[in-house]
């Protein structure tokens, strides 16, 4: 891995920076939700989350490219691409809600480098450099194995109604136990070895980047519902911006989850907010 200790060091206090900016307007009575062109919801925190993260990365490494989900593309020359969602849940985070957080990623020519799920409301984190392992809280973690007990067939999804019919049936009829902690608080609770799998049908490029290093780094498996790898280093920024459902598991149920869905595959990239 060409980045070095310190690099990643510094992303994970520049991810933690950002995202306690959010708790000035969490759960405030004065908070305003405006409704993006593509119908999906966004706030004054949003925007000054992401102004803060794209000014610092700019003034670092300014030839850095950098992708984010409020504002336009910023094209670069070093070969590296920086990928932020200010509020992962910006939902959750309008309804007071604590298990939004922010998202930060860094890809380099080799592939997926760096990544970070920083929850400011329950301070919690988990971050990831690519051959350096995960770590929650700064303690290095792993996704869960079939020794623990009582975890196995726990499913976490963003949401089931983009489901085919054919899919929603057989996960009814599987033993796998749904439950909603969405957005990147389940790929989370994979990470840190609290449940087996996440599920998401519609994912945008600063959802996943983060994902493609943390859920391997854990030990995991993360790739589309038809099985294409998602993280790895064969995997470069046009996989992550070309990849919209994500699969991420400890690795032991992975195959049997792609039956379940059928095989299928949504194309192209949709918000999810």
């Amino acid at each position: 891995m060409s980045e070095t200790s310190d690099l990643f060091a510094e992303v994970v206090l520049l991810a933690e920076r950002a995202s306690e900016l959010t708790l000035k307007w969490f759960q405030s009575s004065s908070l305003e939700v405006e409704e993006k062109p593509d119908g999906s919801p966004v706030t004054e925190a949003d925007r000054a989350v992401e102004d803060f993260l794209r000014s610092e990365i700019s003034s670092r490494w300014p030839e850095d490219a950098i992708v984010g989900e409020e504002r336009d593309d910023h094209s670069g020359t070093s070969g590296r691409t920086w990928y932020i969602d200010p509020i992962d849940g910006t939902k959750s985070f309008a309804h007071g809600v604590p298990l939004y957080s922010t998202l930060l990623a860094l890809c380099d020519e080799q592939g997926p480098a760096i990544g970070v799920i920083s929850l400011p409301a329950l301070g919690e984190r988990v971050a990831a450099a690519r051959g350096k392992g995960c770590f929650h809280n700064g303690e290095k973690c792993q996704v869960f194995r079939s020794s623990q007990q009582g975890k196995s067939k726990v499913l976490c999804m963003s949401g089931m109604e983009y489901l085919s019919q054919e899919a929603k049936l057989r996960l009814a009829k599987s033993p796998y136990v749904l439950r909603t902690w969405g957005d990147a608080y389940g790929y989370f609770l994979v990470a840190t070895g609290k449940i087996p799998a996440m599920i998401d049908d519609t994912m945008c490029p600063w959802d996943v980047a983060p994902l493609a290093v943390i859920i391997p780094e854990a030990g995991g498996r993360i790739t589309t519902w038809a099985g294409s790898a998602i993280g790895g280093s064969d995997i470069g920024s046009s996989d992550i911006e070309s990849t919209a459902s994500v699969l991420a598991t400890n690795g032991e149920v992975h195959d049997e989850l792609l039956k379940l869905l059928g095989g299928s595959e949504k194309h192209g990239i949709a918000p999810r907010s």
